[in-house]
């Protein structure tokens, strides 16, 4: 059965670093598009991340563009978001996805449970 799970999720002080996992079984991921989109309370779902199969496209929103980093390991079926210089802003539940490279929720099949990121001002 395909799934995905995330690990990493954690408390951490302002202007500190995560590094989120997202484990993937089933080598069908090997052909999607990996994405980070996050959850705050009382907000809409909101895309983070997102890169292509191969791992030559990438695309982030603006909220963290120049902080987080995506990658994936398509050997180990595996997805990161490397998180650095965090704000309070940043607190949510991050949820892994795989589907066609977007950045809306709707173009993405399948999701992990979600990681719960807290950052402390």
């Amino acid at each position: 059965q395909e799934q995905l799970v995330e690990s990493g999720g954690g408390l951490v002080q302002a202007g500190g670093s995560l590094r989120l996992s997202c484990a993937a079984s089933g080598s069908i991921f090997r052909r999607y598009t990996r994405a980070w989109f996050r959850q705050a309370p009382g907000k809409e779902r909101e895309f983070v991340a997102a890169i292509s199969s191969g791992g030559s496209n990438t695309r982030y929103a603006d909220s963290v563009k120049d902080r987080f980093a995506i990658s994936r390991d398509n050997a180990r079926n595996m997805a990161y978001l490397q998180m650095n210089s965090l704000k309070p802003e940043d607190t949510a539940v991050y949820y892994c996805a795989a589907g066609a490279f977007s950045s809306l929720a709707a173009q993405y099949d399948y999701w992990g449970q979600g990681t719960q990121v807290t950052v402390s001002s």
